[in-house]
């Protein structure tokens, strides 16, 4: 059964710093490409960020997220991250990892929000 579980969210200030988590398990997380999307209050589910599968791995951003987020994944550990910073109070969302961009999150998420 494939599962993943987010964690590392919360209440962060304007310009603050966030790391997201994101464990996997039930597939096989190395060769799979992983993505982090979020929904936001009254938003339609949105793209943020992916990360292609393999040791030398390439990674995405949307580009209102681009200089200020980092993805990065733990094959060993099976887990992928998403670094935030000079978060904004429009990142305000919950965000979930996914494996297939055609299909909506099934997990929990974590909240990740930006206020002061």
């Amino acid at each position: 059964e494939v599962q993943l579980v987010e964690s590392g969210g919360g209440l962060v200030q304007p310009g603050g710093s966030l790391r997201l988590s994101c464990a996997a398990s039930g597939f096989s997380f190395s060769s799979a490409w992983m993505y982090w999307v979020r929904l936001a209050p009254g938003a339609a589910l949105q793209w943020v960020s992916g990360i292609s599968s393999g040791g030398r791995s390439t990674a995405y951003y949307v580009d209102s997220v681009k200089g200020r987020f980092t993805i990065s994944r733990d094959n060993a550990k099976n887990t992928v991250y998403l670094q935030m910073n000079s978060l904004k109070p429009e990142d305000t969302a919950v965000y979930y990892c996914v494996r297939e961009l055609s299909r909506p999150p099934t997990s929990q998420g974590t909240q990740v929000t930006v206020s002061s």
